[in-house]
């Protein structure tokens, strides 16, 4: 299960984001619920500022000589302490999905001297600059970057337009230590999960982001197509693709109907043993 932050109260959002390694934050008493709820449950948490600052954006802008910019070092330190604070509660895997530069060996090289060898890493490796993002944007309050003049996410997420790019991410975040690689969005970067699943031996992780959902959800609700045939279709081709794991909002219902499928074909599985 993959948790995130939605609606972080105005009053705990600041400059640098601070929120986001509070020992006591919701994330964080979230993982020790969901452990202490579901023992054997994987619980994957994101590691990215933006729920926590004030600007929206996934690191921390200050003062440069060419005006305001996203200070990459000093959104790293940050992003270290968020990822420890998760460990400390639990997680089992963290998330970067900031894109800032050198985060993934940053945070590998602190969790093992903290003693959290085992928390893995999913590496957001390559997250680009999408118009679908925006119900999941408005979810969690971050809204307000993604359309700044002066500066908005497609300063350090990807050109959709870029292809050779997600290839040397990749490389970039396996070489500095992650456990498994993500392109996200999905379905419009099918050619993207392709490319990567042939360059890396990593499990590849897509991810169909809220816009994709919602497109296909609102189209069901029109009645111009079987939303659940349609979502599982999606999948599909995500899975095709070379996806290895697909983050979904989704899955919920996927899970149930796959469960069905599997007892109309193989009922012998499903009955008791003596």
């Amino acid at each position: 299960m993959a948790i995130f932050p939605a609606s972080v109260d105005a009053a705990l959002k600041s400059d640098d984001g601070r929120e986001a390694w509070n020992p006591k934050g919701l994330v964080q008493r979230t993982v020790r619920a969901l452990h202490e709820a579901v023992p054997g449950l994987t619980v994957i948490t994101d590691v990215a500022l933006d729920p926590y600052t004030k600007t929206g954006h996934d690191g921390i802008i200050g003062d440069t000589p060419h005006g305001p910019d996203l200070l990459n070092d000093v959104t790293v330190d940050a992003l270290v302490r968020q990822a420890l604070s998760q460990a400390e509660a639990g997680t089992d895997m963290v998330a970067p999905s900031d894109m800032m530069d050198g985060r993934v060996g940053a945070i590998r090289k602190a969790l093992d001297a903290a003693g959290h060898e085992d928390v893995g890493i999913l590496a957001y490796s390559a997250k680009y600059a999408s118009c679908f993002y925006g119900p999941f944007r408005d979810a969690v309050g971050s809204a307000s970057a993604a359309g700044t003049r002066k500066l908005d996410k497609s300063t350090y997420q990807m050109d959709p337009a870029n292809r050779r790019e997600a290839l040397t991410e990749v490389a970039m975040d396996e070489a500095e230590g992650a456990d498994a690689v993500m392109v996200k969005p999905a379905g419009p970067y099918l050619d993207i999960i392709r490319d990567v699943r042939g360059a890396t031996r990593l499990p590849v992780a897509a991810y169909q982001v809220s816009g994709e959902y919602a497109m296909l959800a609102a189209a069901g609700e029109k009645g111009w197509l079987d939303f659940e045939s349609a979502a599982m279709e999606s999948l599909l081709g995500i899975r095709r693709a070379g996806a290895d794991i697909i983050l979904t909002y989704f899955a919920i219902r996927a899970a149930e109907l796959l469960m069905e499928r599997t007892r109309e074909s193989c009922p012998a599985a499903f009955e008791p043993t003596a």
